[in-house]
């Protein structure tokens, strides 16, 4: 739970998902519970615009057609023109992120990015897409991006680059469970001091919160794979 908290009713404790027992040893999964659950939810919202693509798009066709255009011109302003392959990785992320922040706001549901866990499985990728993208397009030549711009600098500049790259992945990390941690923390206290009538109005500021740190994961991301992308200086 949020902060160790009790939670009223959880959907997940209810189901008895909360924890497993593997080998012995007691796991928690309950963030791996609601991932499955938000999966579920964006395959068949997937599935439902799938099946009813039309000329003139309307409702849902139309709301994920303004999302994906707005997240790829983002991408093209950022990366340029070549910034449109990399549109289904990023929009994927954006989409993926903002629906697990958003489920700790619906009631019975917990926010798996509340969970340490499921944002280093994501930074972890964001890390090693970007450094791949930058070897496909430099191949060898790529270690110059952590040389520096004279050989002079090379024992000053690499081992810079290096920490500076290594920590990234640990900025994504702590930046996106602790502001998440931190609503879900504030939301349930409000909660407990004043069911409902406390908490309706700090939803709405809390929906545009989750969904500025999906699009802030988005931006880094898309950043990161800029410099990977750009030549060595």
């Amino acid at each position: 739970m949020a902060g160790g908290l009790p939670h009223p009713i959880l959907l997940s404790t209810a189901l008895r998902m909360d924890e497993m027992t593997i080998m012995g040893h007691s796991v928690e999964v309950k963030h791996v519970f609601y991932t499955w659950i938000g999966m579920a939810l964006l395959f068949t919202f997937a599935w439902i615009v799938r099946r009813k693509i039309t000329l003139i798009p309307g409702g849902a066709q139309n709301f994920v057609e303004v999302l994906v255009g707005g997240l790829e011109d983002k991408a093209v302003e950022t990366l340029g023109e070549e910034g449109r392959r990399f549109v289904p990785v990023l929009a994927g992320l954006f989409v993926y992120i903002v629906t697990m922040n958003l489920m700790g706001l619906i009631p019975g549901f917990d926010a798996p990015t509340a969970n340490i866990n499921t944002n280093v499985g994501m930074a972890i990728f964001v890390f090693l897409y970007y450094q791949y993208t930058g070897i496909r397009r430099w191949r060898g030549h790529y270690i110059h991006h952590f040389l520096g711009p004279q050989k002079a600098l090379i024992p000053l500049m690499l081992p810079i680059e290096l920490v500076s790259h290594l920590t990234r992945p640990v900025s994504l990390t702590l930046r996106l469970f602790g502001n998440i941690r931190g609503e879900e923390t504030v939301l349930l206290l409000f909660f407990v001091m004043a069911p409902m009538i406390s908490t309706l109005p700090i939803y709405a500021l809390f929906l545009l919160a989750k969904c500025l740190q999906a699009f802030i994961f988005f931006m880094l991301a898309t950043y990161y794979l800029k410099g990977a992308l750009e030549p060595a200086h």
